[in-house]
């Protein structure tokens, strides 16, 4: 098997993970407000990442944390897990993925307007192509429409905005410590969420705390992978495979919530990914051939 063979799996299995988890967070969302899943997937992540950095003989702390563009990556990475998590507990599964798949196409745009990348015309029209694709989905002015769908594009922007962020960071922060800093970080924004909109307190029970443990390893798997696969073979390739996400959402949609998206939404998540697609694979070409 070759690198971007094994890159590519990895790559399928993190995505598999991370939908897993989503499923497990909209069941916990049926008990819990939202606000307490996210400050107890920020400590439950935390603890995790603190445990891996002390098994792994790195230090805990970092004086980085405090640096601008740390602060400013967990800030826009908390807003769009509030957004996020919210969007799942009120709308469907496979929804909320469709539109997440839209960040590919929302970092290319941002990197053109704000980092000053070189973005040619099929670029653009495929980033156009992919935000009808959204329009698809989210079916803006009709009788199907969802308000609460817009909390899943503002979580898709925090996300995209988090990754632009993370593009102009000097690899000075290992991937391990943003991802504890960004979870710490969901603590008392979660906890101040719940006291704002005075949802109310639920005591987990054993099961439930076994849920959210299930949540927290399949999600710190899922980032270990990710991790993996960008280090093996074609990274645009691999990169490629991220869309296998949209895949796994739709049969945990279907399995565990008995969901059944309409030809409309299929659609709609078609163009996103063959859009989203198209640009990884041009800025690869256009990046190789700006390098030979």
């Amino acid at each position: 098997m070759t690198d971007t063979l094994r890159g590519a799996a990895l790559m399928v299995g993190s995505m598999a993970c991370f939908a897993l988890e989503d499923g497990l967070i909209k069941a916990l969302s049926g008990t819990f407000p939202a606000a307490q899943i996210i400050w107890m997937l920020g400590l439950g992540g935390s603890l995790a990442f603190v445990g891996w950095l002390i098994a792994t003989g790195q230090t805990v702390w970092s004086p980085h944390y405090l640096r601008p563009q740390v602060l400013l990556r967990s800030g826009f990475e908390v807003t769009g897990t509030l957004c996020f998590v919210s969007a799942l507990a009120l709308i469907p599964l496979a929804t909320a993925s469709a539109v997440i798949q839209a960040t590919p196409l929302v970092v290319a745009m941002g990197a053109a307007v704000f980092l000053g990348a070189c973005v040619g015309w099929r670029r653009w029209l495929a980033i156009g192509v992919g935000f009808a694709g959204v329009l698809i989905i989210l079916r803006p002015g009709s009788s199907a429409f969802d308000p609460a769908t817009l909390l899943a594009v503002g979580g898709m922007l925090g996300l995209a905005a988090r990754d632009l962020v993370t593009r102009t960071m000097p690899g000075i922060v290992s991937g391990a410590r943003l991802s504890l800093h960004a979870f710490a970080s969901l603590v008392p924004a979660g906890l101040l969420l719940q006291f704002l909109t005075g949802a109310s307190w639920v005591i987990p029970d054993a099961a439930q705390i076994g849920i959210l443990a299930i949540a927290v390893a399949v999600g710190m798997v899922g980032y270990l992978a990710i991790v993996g696969a960008t280090r093996l073979g074609d990274i645009s390739v691999v990169s490629s495979f991220r869309y296998s996400r949209m895949l796994f959402a739709l049969i945990v949609g279907m399995v565990a919530f008995g969901e059944r998206p309409d030809a409309l939404m299929i659609v709609g998540v078609v163009i996103v990914i063959g859009s989203g697609v198209f640009t990884l694979l041009r800025e690869a070409r256009l990046r190789a051939a700006s390098q030979a």
